[in-house]
C-alpha cells in the first residue's frame, strides 16, 4: 500500500470510529484573505464550542488510552493562522502572495496529556471545526518562524508536507523536507517561485494532470479525507479556500499524522 493510500485508510478509520458524518452544508467556501482580529475570534469560538469540545474528546478516546468521558479537552493558546502554498503563486499572477490563508488552528489539550489540533474553517454554516488532527505541528512551526524571521508568513508545501517561513525577499527552511528542497540557508522568492513553478505548474486545476484524477488528496471537492502525497508526486493544488480539507459531505475529519523533524532555527 502506498504512503497516500495508507494515510487516507488511516482517516477514514478514524472517521468511522467517530461517527463523524458530516453536514451537507459544510461546504468548501473561500476563505478570508487575512486572520484579522475578528476571524481569529470566530475560529478560537467554533474550536471551543461544546459541541467541538465532545468529538475532540471522542478523538483523544479513539485508541483507549482514556474514555471519553475523562479526556476533558481544553483549548490552550489563541487561533493560529495556517497558510499553504498558493496556486496563484504558482500560476505566475501578478501580485499573489506566496501562501494563502487555508485554515485557522486550535490546540486541544485532554486530561492525559495528547494534544491534538483543531482545524477551523469558514464554511456555509458558519465557523466549523473541519478536521482533528494530532501532534502541534501548526504551533510548533508558527513559534519557529516567529524566532527565525519576525514578521514573516509560516506556510507549509502539502506535496511534500515541508514548512517554510517567508518574508521580503526571503524564503527560509523550517523542516527538513525544506531543508531539501531550498537548502538550509533558503533561497529568494524569485528561486523558490521557479522551483515551485518547476514542480506545479502543469498540475495546477484545470490541467490534463489534474483533470485525469492525478491530484491525490489535494483536490477541491474531494469526497475522501486529505491524504498525504508521496514525496516527489506534485499532487495537484487546490482551486478554492480550504480545498485540502475535504469538506464536501463528509464534516470533521480525524487526521493521525507523524511528527516531522524541525530544522534549526
Amino acid at each position: 500500500m502506498t504512503l497516500r493510500a495508507s494515510a487516507a485508510a488511516a482517516v477514514l478509520a478514524a472517521t468511522a470510529l467517530l461517527g463523524l458524518a458530516g453536514p451537507a452544508s459544510a461546504a468548501p467556501v473561500p476563505q478570508p484573505a487575512a486572520a484579522t482580529a475578528e476571524v481569529l475570534d470566530a475560529a478560537g469560538r467554533a474550536a471551543a464550542a461544546p459541541d467541538s469540545l465532545a468529538t475532540v474528546s471522542r478523538f483523544f478516546a479513539r485508541e483507549g488510552r482514556v474514555s471519553v468521558a475523562a479526556a476533558r479537552p481544553r483549548i490552550e493558546g489563541g487561533a493560529v493562522p495556517v497558510h499553504y502554498l498558493s496556486p496563484d503563486f504558482v500560476a505566475g499572477r501578478a501580485g499573489a502572495p506566496v501562501a494563502r490563508l487555508e485554515f485557522l488552528a486550535s490546540k486541544a489539550v485532554s486530561a492525559d496529556g495528547q494534544q491534538a489540533a483543531l482545524w477551523t474553517a469558514r464554511t456555509e454554516a458558519g465557523w466549523q471545526v473541519v478536521n482533528i488532527a494530532t501532534g502541534d505541528d501548526e504551533f510548533r512551526y508558527a513559534q519557529l518562524g516567529a524566532a527565525k524571521l519576525p514578521g514573516g508568513t509560516v506556510f507549509r508545501e502539502p506535496q511534500i508536507d515541508a514548512w517554510y517561513v517567508s518574508g521580503g525577499n526571503r524564503v527560509l527552511p523550517l523542516d527538513e523536507d525544506a531543508v531539501r528542497a531550498v537548502g538550509a540557508g533558503g533561497t529568494t522568492l524569485t528561486g523558490y517561485r521557479d522551483r515551485v513553478v518547476a514542480a506545479y505548474a502543469d498540475k495546477l486545476p484545470g490541467s490534463a494532470y489534474a483533470e485525469g484524477g492525478m491530484a491525490g488528496g489535494f483536490e477541491e471537492g474531494s469526497p475522501a479525507a486529505p491524504a498525504a502525497a508521496e514525496p516527489g508526486s506534485g499532487a495537484a493544488l487546490a482551486a478554492g479556500g480550504a480545498g485540502a480539507l475535504a469538506l464536501g459531505g463528509i464534516g470533521v475529519l480525524a487526521l493521525r499524522r507523524s511528527r516531522r523533524a524541525a530544522a534549526a532555527a
